[in-house]
């Protein structure tokens, strides 16, 4: 099993944005872990898409969030690294 995050936020204008997407497998060992979660956020292909996303407030996101836990398809999206999350698991 995989836990994934969708991180959400305001922009300049207020308008609630992607902030980044991760995932993580669940640990099996009973015990407490700590898991780091490296995020990342879709990107426009064209300089024409990035200003026309920006100016709207409507950036590229992911509608089904399969698509963060599963490699198929991924291969062809455009992504940036934006940050980290860090996650305590308490598994008994």
């Amino acid at each position: 099993p995989q836990i994934v995050v969708s991180v959400y936020g305001p922009d300049f204008f207020g308008h609630d944005v992607v902030r980044g997407y991760g995932a993580v497998h669940v640990p099996f060992v009973p015990g407490r872990h700590k898991r780091t979660i490296a995020m990342f956020v879709p990107e426009s292909t064209s300089k024409l898409q990035q200003f026309t996303s920006w100016f709207t407030g409507r950036r590229p996101e992911f509608t089904d969030p399969k698509v963060v836990a599963q490699g198929e398809g991924r291969e062809v999206t455009r992504v940036r690294s934006q940050g980290f999350v860090t996650i305590s698991f308490n598994v008994m």
